[in-house]
């Protein structure tokens, strides 16, 4: 996978438009909010154009910034540690929500809850599900741990961590 290009830039700054990160970064993070703006509102039309987009780019590099989402977003909700009742249960309740006005896949749900979590088998291609499935679900996922949470701190926090291990790894 290529970096997400962080080398020498400030990622320290509250996002406005997200013009501070590097080209990669900011294609996600863009697409990113817009996908997550739109399931917030149930809005079909603007959710659709943004999981397009979100789908277009790195599937991996989309996956590692999302995944850090969910998981400092699982980490804030559940501070004295996670366990199989609480994964089951954040399931269960997003699948339900966004079954409300979307069609939803919970074995989708599940690749990327246990994605973030790093618990997946990243040897098993076969039944992974597709980037379209992944961008589509990742929103939704979101906006249901969100709960009344700002996105956008979220996203740069993620952001944040990803540049750290990427320096940390040079």
């Amino acid at each position: 996978m290529q970096a997400l290009g962080f080398d020498g830039v400030d990622t320290t700054r509250t996002p406005s438009g997200w013009r501070h990160l590097p080209a990669p970064a900011r294609a996600i993070a863009t697409a990113a909010a817009a996908a997550v703006e739109a399931a917030q509102a149930r809005d079909k039309e603007p959710f659709d154009a943004a999981v397009e987009q979100l789908a277009a780019l790195d599937a991996e590099q989309v996956g590692l910034v999302l995944g850090a989402v969910v998981r400092t977003l699982l980490e804030d909700l559940h501070p004295d540690g996670l366990d199989g009742d609480d994964v089951r249960a954040a399931l269960e309740h997003a699948v339900r929500s966004a079954a409300e006005w979307q069609d939803v896949d919970p074995q989708v749900m599940v690749v990327l809850l246990v994605g973030a979590l790093g618990v997946q088998d990243d040897n098993d291609d076969e039944g992974r599900p597709s980037p379209q499935a992944l961008a589509r679900h990742a929103p939704l996922l979101l906006v249901d741990l969100l709960q009344a949470r700002p996105f956008p701190r979220y996203l740069q926090a993620a952001f944040t961590e990803i540049e750290r291990a990427q320096t940390q790894d040079l």
